[in-house]
């Protein structure tokens, strides 16, 4: 298998993974701030050209950072950070979900139509008069978040999962464009410290993000 990487928190959150679970595979970098994932090459790998994107032996290509992830988690041994029975699956499944629809998607887009307008104006439809709104729902999005955090150690209780991971990166990220955790919500705040502490969080950043 080849992982194909790149900056950004996307792939991040399959090399925090892999950190996690003590998983190696041969990469290949992807330079998308050159384009290189627009190419024709890269396209007949992964059409949405995006990143990342594993290639398993067969020739079977996989997109998508939760699937890759749960791959790895299936056919690896060691504690899973999926889930260890269906309804730990379920739970992991539901979080990744509402995490992915109520934080990740609006900052993204909030980020390519603002800060990241640059270089991504010619690459996907950005909505530049949208971005402000965009940042006010992932900010409410916190909230939302912050409430159903008392108590909890990780997003799934006392159990750290992908779920945590792919929030994380988003997390690290959000800071970029102002929509980072704010710091009047104590609970996040104190499972991101929990987070961030975690060896895998320094082994994932990517050369050009370690500063």
């Amino acid at each position: 298998m080849k992982l194909y990487s790149s900056v950004g928190p996307n792939p991040r959150i399959v090399r925090m993974f892999m950190s996690e679970r003590g998983i190696e595979l041969p990469t290949q970098e992807v330079d998308i701030v050159a384009g290189e994932n627009l190419s024709d090459d890269y396209r007949a790998l992964n059409p949405s050209a995006q990143s990342p994107c594993l290639h398993l032996d067969d020739g079977t290509v996989l997109a998508e950072v939760t699937v890759i992830c749960s791959f790895l988690d299936e056919i690896t041994e060691g504690p899973s950070l999926v889930g260890e029975t269906p309804q730990q699956r379920a739970e992991t499944g539901m979080w990744n979900r509402r995490i992915d629809a109520r934080i990740l998607e609006p900052m993204s887009l909030a980020f390519r139509s603002a800060e990241g307008l640059p270089l991504f104006e010619n690459r996907y439809h950005v909505i530049p008069h949208a971005a402000d709104d965009l940042k006010a729902t992932v900010i409410e999005n916190w909230s939302w978040l912050e409430a159903l955090m008392a108590g909890k150690d990780y997003i799934c209780g006392e159990r750290f999962s992908l779920a945590d991971i792919q929030l994380f990166c988003f997390a690290e990220f959000g800071t970029m464009s102002g929509q980072g955790i704010p710091a009047e919500l104590p609970n996040l705040q104190a499972w991101y410290a929990r987070v961030a502490a975690r060896p895998s969080a320094a082994a994932s950043l990517h050369p050009a993000e370690a500063g």
